[in-house]
């Protein structure tokens, strides 16, 4: 993991072909078993996938103790299966971009990386909510039929 100022990054390696890594960030039915960050869920009636440039991406996440929500809108901005997907958070501006990297072997590194994060988003506290939630994908796609 690195960071900047404004930005994060952050790389790992998946035991998965590039297409269904791909596939688990860009369907509904997927995203819905891990999307969020620990002690929070996100039903799929609350995922929107419109998976265009200029498509919707919205989920809303409930937390699992008192079921307040966070809703998330964004923009699709690239799109270029199985190896690009960013999308431009509407309310705070953020462009998170993710490269999906074959290794060969069906093995898949996905490098992470969100610019023009608010000063929110710096904190301690939101950037280990975001790193579980990486590790929360990082388990669902390490489950995943071979």
């Amino acid at each position: 993991m690195t960071d900047g100022i404004d930005e994060f990054t952050h790389r790992r390696v998946h035991s998965r072909d590039r297409g269904r890594v791909f596939a688990c960030m860009t369907t509904a039915t997927d995203l819905a078993h891990f999307w969020g960050p620990v002690g929070t869920h996100t039903p799929l009636a609350n995922i929107v996938v419109d998976l265009r440039p200029g498509g919707r991406f919205e989920t809303t996440m409930v937390n699992d103790e008192d079921g307040t929500e966070h809703r998330m809108r964004a923009v699709y901005i690239d799109i270029d299966p199985p190896s690009t997907l960013s999308w431009r958070d509407i309310d705070s501006g953020v462009l998170t971009t993710i490269t999906f990297i074959d290794l060969g072997d069906d093995r898949t590194e996905v490098v992470t990386h969100q610019s023009g994060l608010p000063p929110r988003y710096r904190t301690p506290q939101a950037r280990a909510g975001w790193q579980t939630s990486l590790d929360r994908f990082a388990r669902y796609v390490s489950e995943l039929p071979a």
